[in-house]
């Protein structure tokens, strides 16, 4: 007989929910995870984990093609498509099953199917509309499927799914989601990405180094709107030098689709109308949460804005009723989905010391060529604030390693509380940024002062160092610049 009664079910198991999962089994909860169709979510099978791969290999092949550079030689450079892909699917698929034996190793019950909320305490499981990819375990067997299921707190982590805007909708043909781009049966030889947040850019940096004539169109007068400006713009001049083409405080009127193409109608600010032929488009124009289909209207669950409404600890409006990760808003991002899952069950358990989620330490990362990573206020949020800064930078043209790697373009920015010594942010562009951000946050975490970080030893020569360095220029003693 498959159980039908725990202390926490989950719906969706995406990095927010898999995660959240593990820490309640650890905690000593009987737990369920209801999934429709993938473990590991939108984030390992459709984005963050396969994104990196493509990414990985578009960047090999630009190294490939620049070989001279390094006193190296490559005759016929090329590349196959879709053994590109292939090991994209690859690598999501050796995760997925690794997702299965963590469950599996932590006696989380997976529930194949759709789940709805029809009471507290109470989730109806009916049988998916997109059948699972994979076996929830090793052992088909360890699954159950649809069926009536209750727990004293349920868990919403249903995530979100490609915003669709009006004109601008998604055929899977011609205008493609990151679904399709992540998977293209060949490479188009002209393409608009419509949006510059991380999707679009990722995108648009892997189409444009694989050789597609690319242009991005952003609403906004930056792309990468929310990253601070200098750093935006930094990262825009370099993306611009690799031949991307990027139009900026622009959008995309309409478009007209052909038997193998799309004509789009391009609009200005100031009205001033364009077209562009291209062959294939991705809309990454944000995300939207899956709230729909839930029984969340009918318990009335708040909502805002396609995302449902929570408290620090991911507490609805309704006891007994949680949501974590992309379904309860921004930032939408699996890391922040994990953490916040983590605080809402220990503070179900009852675990001392839960602190609420901390949204101005989840650090992001684009991982465009040059990669851009940050954490906390930009310098214009810090000023729109009333705060007193001081502001450091270094460039990666002044650091041995960056040199040695014939990585010298990009730049280590650090923003700090003139007053306190508080470091507000730290905004990076360059090579690996998204590995040296995790310093930052863990800086930011532990509320370091800027006495404490330019007292740290940095190893030599690493790109680190520019982290140091940068701080000391906030405070007129850089040495290396």
């Amino acid at each position: 007989m498959t159980e039908t009664s725990f202390d926490v079910i989950i719906i969706g198991a995406g990095p927010g929910g898999y995660v959240t999962a593990i820490r309640a089994a650890q905690l000593g909860m009987k737990v369920a995870i209801v999934e429709r169709e993938h473990l590991g979510g939108i984030c390992l099978n459709w984005g963050c984990i396969p994104t990196k791969a493509l990414l990985r290999s578009a960047e090999i092949y630009h190294y490939m093609n620049h070989a001279g550079d390094y006193g190296l030689s490559a005759d016929n450079v090329s590349f196959d498509a879709a053994a590109v892909v292939k090991r994209s699917r690859g690598v999501s698929g050796r995760l997925n099953g690794g997702v299965g034996h963590l469950l599996k190793k932590n006696k989380v019950q997976v529930i194949w199917g759709e789940a709805k909320v029809t009471k507290p305490g109470e989730v109806v499981v009916a049988k998916s509309s997109k059948p699972p990819m994979q076996p929830a375990h090793p052992d088909p067997k360890g699954a159950a499927g649809p069926g009536t299921y209750k727990a004293k707190h349920i868990i919403i982590a249903t995530g979100a799914r490609p915003r669709a805007l009006p004109g601008l909708e998604p055929d899977g043909k011609l205008v493609w989601t990151y679904f399709e781009a992540m998977v293209p049966p060949e490479m188009p030889g002209k393409l608009l990405v419509v949006g510059s947040g991380a999707i679009g850019i990722e995108f648009a940096s892997f189409f444009n180094a694989m050789g597609v004539d690319v242009t991005v169109v952003e609403i906004m007068d930056q792309i990468m709107p929310v990253e601070d400006t200098e750093i935006a713009g930094l990262a825009r001049k370099q993306l611009e030098k690799q031949g991307l083409k990027i139009m900026t405080g622009t959008k995309v009127a309409s478009l007209k689709k052909g038997a193998n193409d799309v004509t789009a109608t391009i609009e200005d600010a100031k009205g001033a109308k364009s077209e562009l032929k291209v062959d294939r488009v991705i809309s990454a124009v944000g995300v939207v949460g899956n709230i729909e289909n839930l029984g969340l209207e009918a318990l009335g669950v708040k909502t805002d804005r396609g995302c449902v409404v929570i408290d620090g600890f991911g507490n609805t409006n309704v006891p007994g009723i949680y949501a974590i990760g992309d379904v309860a808003g921004p930032p939408m991002l699996a890391h922040k989905a994990e953490h916040e899952g983590v605080i809402c069950v220990d503070k179900i358990a009852g675990q001392p010391n839960v602190h609420a989620m901390k949204k101005e330490q989840i650090p992001g990362c684009t991982y465009c060529h040059p990669q851009v990573a940050s954490v906390g206020l930009t310098e214009r949020a810090a000023k729109e604030k009333g705060i007193d800064v001081k502001i450091g930078r270094f460039p990666f043209m002044a650091n041995g390693k960056a040199i040695a790697l014939g990585e010298d373009q990009g730049l280590i920015k650090t923003i700090f509380d003139k007053k306190t010594g508080q470091l507000l942010g730290a905004h990076l562009v360059g090579a690996e940024v998204t590995e040296l951000i995790q310093g930052f946050v863990i800086a930011m975490g532990l509320e370091t002062t800027e006495e404490e970080l330019m007292h740290t030893v940095f190893p030599h020569p690493t790109l680190s160092e520019m982290m140091h360095e940068s701080v000391l220029d906030a405070y007129g003693r850089v040495i290396h610049m």
